[in-house]
């Protein structure tokens, strides 16, 4: 006579089921820091580009008309004036390099290529016209700050936060908050 078998029952023990969900969770957790990390590095890098090409119409702008995009009126600096991309005469530089304005760019020469923003973030804002810009700001919605050398020495101060940076030979350097908004911090986008 055949003694009968016992069957277990088919499925898992809760044991298997927290072992493999603690596995799933800590998968999760570092694809989430990675992936985390490599959006702030694009965000970086976005903001980089566009620190670069405001340097780079910049000088343009200096071949093009021997002179930098200072409006008319604003007085020069020891070491560099320090222009914020959100106001005053900062964002009347930037309407001078993307053409917006024939007082300084006589010629309305667009040298100034960014991406159009939304929100204050993310390049360019412009008013419901589209006749002006109301702002530049970077991928972390912090503004720019443009350093101009407009007593034409042979030198710029660049101090963003606590810290100074002495650049001899430059006419322009452009840097902002990074991710932290922050000034000084380590984080900062710098030209």
């Amino acid at each position: 006579m055949k003694t009968p078998t016992r069957h277990r029952a088919s499925g898992f023990t809760l044991i298997e089921l927290l072992v493999v969900i603690a596995i799933i969770a800590v998968l999760a957790s570092v694809g989430f820091v990675a992936g985390n990390k490599a959006i702030l590095s694009a965000k970086k890098t976005k903001a980089m580009a566009v620190a670069s090409s405001i340097t780079s119409a910049t000088e343009r702008f200096k071949h093009e008309y021997s002179a930098l995009p200072v409006p008319a009126g604003t007085p020069g600096k020891d070491g560099g004036s320090v222009f914020q991309t959100d106001r005053g005469d900062g964002l009347k530089i930037v309407n001078i390099l993307v053409g917006k304005e024939d007082e300084v760019n006589l010629r309305r020469l667009k040298l100034l290529e960014a991406p159009v923003g939304k929100a204050k973030k993310n390049g360019l804002i412009y008013n419901s016209q589209a006749t002006e810009v109301t702002g530049l700001y970077d991928p972390f919605g912090n503004p720019y700050y443009i350093v101009l050398n407009t007593n034409y020495e042979d030198k710029i101060r660049v101090k963003p936060g606590n810290t100074e940076t002495v650049l001899p030979g430059v006419d322009v350097a452009v840097y902002s908050a990074g991710a932290d908004k922050k000034l000084g911090t380590a984080d900062h986008v710098k030209t």
